[in-house]
């Protein structure tokens, strides 16, 4: 009985094959956990371990289960290339099935038996389009970032550079501007209001100790490759998650790919590729910029179903030419936006956001007509005054209302249009 036999069963059927393979409270499970609790009884009791894992093909033909997230451990299991031929797998796939322990001249565990492929039946793998054949389209429908009242950074990128499912955004920053704190409130943000979302987190180049806290911060999957480690671990952990994205993707999945930074994963492949003979200003070589933008262009709304939303963080004002030069270079690419100031940061005005410098493009295709009419009058009103001065007023009157609705209200009245105006002279 394989997993396509067990999802064609009413769930009282499973609830009736659970208790005679002695499964405790079958009853509490949902459907989809509870096929894969009696897949994994049943390997046990034939005297096999039922495990799953994500697929790395290597470049000989056969590959591995990552089993401790997407990095390589001591537990990973074997896959032949002849498994991966007779199901089409690909790199990124979630493979579950059942495993036997090395035998007395191997290392690892091998897969004996492919049960699931990304949670459905392996001969369904065989059927699907590659990512790129999908067709790609503008994003059309929003991620809603407001959660309550005091979430002042989500309620007001919200409302300055609305975010939707399939965006390419890039979130702008000087050091010590706040940016990774408005990543972790982006991603708890799109945890709570959008749970069908699988949210994949990408920190390259990073403190060990910023790693553990968005561990501990953000629930989803946190793939990391901190700074002590070489620039070839920084792109092959960033090309899994790549492909872990696509995969879903193919199957009609919502991915958010939150990402920190591009500006690193550009330096990495800089000192990887072969040089060119070619060097950009700031030593960088225009190869070094090919494969970083290949993986921020795959984020895209897909016409026939799901969509891959990368936001990644780029540094600006580090001092280093070569951050500027790869700030620019990715500049024209995104379809949203948000900048940090340094001014603001400095003076402790958090979050640190430039309200004329943010924005989304074609953001008429995720706000509401209201919406959009209350975002041009509130930049009207606020276009004449300082970065600092628009972004504390903005604050004081979020703090002042109890949600992103109360403040298009209070927007629209000419009492708070007069007050900007009166700051204006």
């Amino acid at each position: 009985m394989n997993i396509s036999d067990l999802e064609a069963k009413t769930i009282h059927e499973l609830y009736e094959i659970a208790r005679d393979l002695g499964i405790a409270s079958p009853t509490k499970l949902r459907k989809k956990e509870l096929i894969f609790e009696i897949l994994k009884m049943r390997a046990e009791k034939e005297g096999l371990i039922f495990a799953e894992g994500i697929l790395e093909i290597m470049a000989e033909g056969f590959g591995f289960l990552r089993v401790a997230g997407l990095n390589p451990s001591p537990d990973d299991i074997y896959v032949s290339p002849s498994q991966i031929r007779r199901f089409a797998l690909r790199t990124g796939d979630m493979i579950s099935g059942q495993v036997r322990p090395p035998k007395e001249s191997e290392k690892y565990f091998a897969l004996l038996r492919v049960e699931a492929v990304n949670g459905t039946d392996p001969e369904m793998a065989t059927k699907r389009l590659f990512f790129e054949d999908l067709t790609p389209i503008y994003p059309n429908n929003r991620l809603r970032l407001e959660t309550t009242s005091k979430e002042i950074t989500t309620r007001m990128i919200d409302l300055i550079a609305p975010l939707g499912k399939g965006q390419r955004g890039l979130i702008v920053s000087p050091p010590k501007a706040g940016k990774t704190t408005v990543l972790k409130k982006i991603a708890n943000a799109i945890t709570a209001n959008h749970p069908e979302v699988e949210l994949l987190v990408l920190l390259v180049d990073e403190r060990p100790e910023e790693v553990t806290d968005m561990e501990r911060s953000v629930k989803g999957l946190v793939t990391s490759s901190t700074f002590d480690l070489p620039p070839e671990n920084h792109i092959r952990v960033a090309e899994m998650v790549l492909e872990r994205a696509k995969r879903l993707v193919e199957h009609g999945k919502d991915v958010v790919i939150l990402m920190d930074s591009i500006t690193r994963l550009a330096r990495a492949y800089n000192l990887v590729e072969p040089p060119s003979g070619r060097t950009l200003s700031g030593g960088l070589d225009p190869n070094a910029l090919r494969s970083p933008k290949r993986f921020f262009g795959a984020a895209r709304n897909i016409e026939e179903g799901g969509s891959l939303t990368i936001l990644a963080t780029a540094l600006v004002e580090t001092g280093s030419r070569m951050d500027d030069v790869i700030y620019e270079e990715f500049k024209g690419t995104g379809n949203m936006e948000l900048h940090l100031d340094r001014k603001l940061a400095e003076r402790r005005i958090f979050p640190a956001i430039d309200i004329n410098r943010s924005g989304t493009r074609k953001e008429e295709l995720l706000l509401t007509e209201e919406e959009l009419d209350m975002m041009y009058l509130l930049r009207r009103a606020m276009g004449n005054l300082g970065t600092a001065e628009m972004t504390e007023l903005m604050l004081e009157r979020l703090h002042h209302t109890k949600n992103n609705e109360e403040f298009r209200q209070l927007v629209v009245k000419s009492s708070f249009a007069e007050n900007v105006r009166a700051l204006n002279q």
